[in-house]
């Protein structure tokens, strides 16, 4: 049976960062948190970027997550949006690795496949299967509290399925196959 572990799932924003707790027991995952920093008080970008770092390292040193997934910037918006997005995802992940956590990024197909098994759902979509799998009654104000719990147990998927521990350890076919030569006809 797997430990008990905390997932940081961060949907990163310049205006609005979603953030989200999921403890897992076993496999059993229930929240903690979930909740969005509102950023558009502050009119300075590097004053919003230092309140994301700031948040991120409050959340760890609160609650001491095992693991961090963050949502990767989507690619459909203007160049001006994604270079605000990659630096707020940017100061995110640094903020995490200063702790020592392990950090994954997942587009956001793979999270909406994962949870709600279609990559092109609306968070709508997302949001009513997360209620259902994770019980929750209340809905958040914004979306990007619901997409950074999605991001969470996106990752709790990813990592606990046995598809996952399989593929682990293999640096390709050929370390495949000369870990394992009887499986070679």
């Amino acid at each position: 049976m797997k430990k008990s572990e905390i997932i940081l799932g961060i949907d990163p924003g310049t205006q609005l960062m979603g953030y989200a707790l999921l403890k897992v027991d076993g496999n059993k995952p229930r929240v903690l948190l979930m909740d969005t920093l509102k950023l558009t008080a502050h009119k300075d970008i590097y004053e919003r970027l230092e309140k994301i770092h700031t948040k991120v390292c409050e959340l760890i040193r609160l609650y001491r997550p095992s693991t961090f997934a963050i949502e990767a910037p989507f690619f459909g918006k203007n160049v001006q949006s994604m270079l605000k997005l990659g630096r707020a995802q940017g100061v995110a992940i640094a903020a995490a690795m200063q702790a020592g956590l392990t950090v994954t990024e997942y587009s956001p197909k793979k999270v909406k496949q994962s949870v709600a098994g279609n990559g092109n759902a609306d968070k709508e979509q997302v949001w009513k299967m997360l209620q259902r799998t994770l019980n929750i009654e209340e809905k958040p104000q914004y979306f990007d509290a619901t997409d950074a719990l999605a991001v969470a147990l996106c990752h709790h998927y990813q990592s606990s399925s046995p598809l996952a521990k399989a593929g682990k350890g293999f640096k390709g076919w050929e370390d495949f196959i000369k870990k394992h030569p009887s499986k070679v006809k």
